[in-house]
């Protein structure tokens, strides 16, 4: 069932776990998060990076939707990383639940009033938004930001970003990358907890780079209040991996069997990440059909 992104995390918070936000670019992936949710009976987040919102368009919008509204269990749909009004505008339009409004890559005022600004926008339509403090290193889809530039979140700055802007969700940068970890990851809990005691509880935490996160990491920072991973890393190789095999890559192979052999690799990292996060057999916490739909409705403008 297709359910707000707030919904979820607020769930998630209050219960201590954390929702996994996939990172989807075709129906296989679509499908692989679907179907896992499922089979753990977990609440999951479809989410398209920039790159896969402007490759799929309206097609790759209307499949998440629509997968989401049919799933036995709580889906959102998220916009990850855009820094562009109009897509956030056409996300929000389109039904999506939350759009990541990403404007760390601007000086500090000028990110602090495009954030209110999307945030206003999103409100209107009853979605949330996640901004952006500090800049996280590593690749993701073409987005590349040197370890020199990388810049941890400071909590000052975080309170006083979050009061100006009304922004819902708030990625942390505590030392996580995108993409994989080049050395053993190094987390600043004690970042966190600062904050978290400056945010308070009115404002969702996002970690975005779990893939990698050994456990207890992972557990560590849900104990501190994040409740939002983001995921892309693991779930691409799995796929790539998979049409790389001799059974995929020889020249008679039947593209079905490979399409389904995907779905299953990428299914059972998300699976993985559902148990790793403590969200697997937590579906039941979150809202019924009914309301899901009545949350739907009052999500357009007025």
């Amino acid at each position: 069932m297709l359910t707000s992104t707030r919904e979820l995390l607020e769930t998630a918070r209050r219960h201590i776990y954390a929702i996994g936000a996939f990172n989807v670019y075709n129906l296989e992936g679509v499908r692989a998060v679907v179907l896992a949710a499922e089979a753990c009976s977990s609440p999951a987040m479809l989410q398209m990076h920039p790159s896969s919102f402007k490759f799929g368009g309206s097609p790759l919008v209307s499949l998440c939707l629509e997968a989401a509204r049919t799933a036995s269990v709580p889906i959102s749909v998220h916009l990850d990383h855009s820094t562009a009004a109009e897509a956030i505008q056409f996300a929000l339009a389109a039904g999506m639940n939350s759009v990541m409004a990403d404007g760390s890559h601007l000086p500090y005022a000028e990110n602090l009033e495009f954030t209110r600004q999307m945030t206003q926008l999103a409100h209107q339509y009853g979605a949330i938004v996640e901004a952006e403090i500090g800049r996280i290193s590593g690749t993701e889809d073409g987005l590349s930001v040197a370890e020199k530039e990388a810049k941890m979140t400071d909590p000052a700055e975080a309170k006083a970003f979050v009061a100006a802007t009304q922004v819902d969700t708030l990625a942390v940068t505590i030392g996580n990358v995108h993409g994989e970890y080049k050395s053993e990851p190094r987390l600043d809990f004690e970042r966190l907890i600062k904050i978290r005691q400056n945010l308070g509880e009115d404002t969702l935490l996002v970690l975005h780079g779990a893939s990698g996160l050994p456990a207890e990491m992972i557990s560590r920072s849900i104990q501190l209040g994040v409740c939002k991973f983001n995921v892309n890393t693991e779930v691409r190789q799995a796929y790539m991996t998979m049409l790389k095999s001799e059974r995929c890559a020889a020249s008679d192979a039947d593209l079905i069997p490979c399409m389904e052999d995907s779905i299953a690799a990428m299914q059972q990292v998300v699976m993985d990440k559902m148990q790793l996060f403590g969200s697997a057999q937590k579906a039941h916490l979150h809202q019924t059909p009914y309301a899901a739909l009545l949350t739907s409705a009052l999500r357009r403008p007025a």
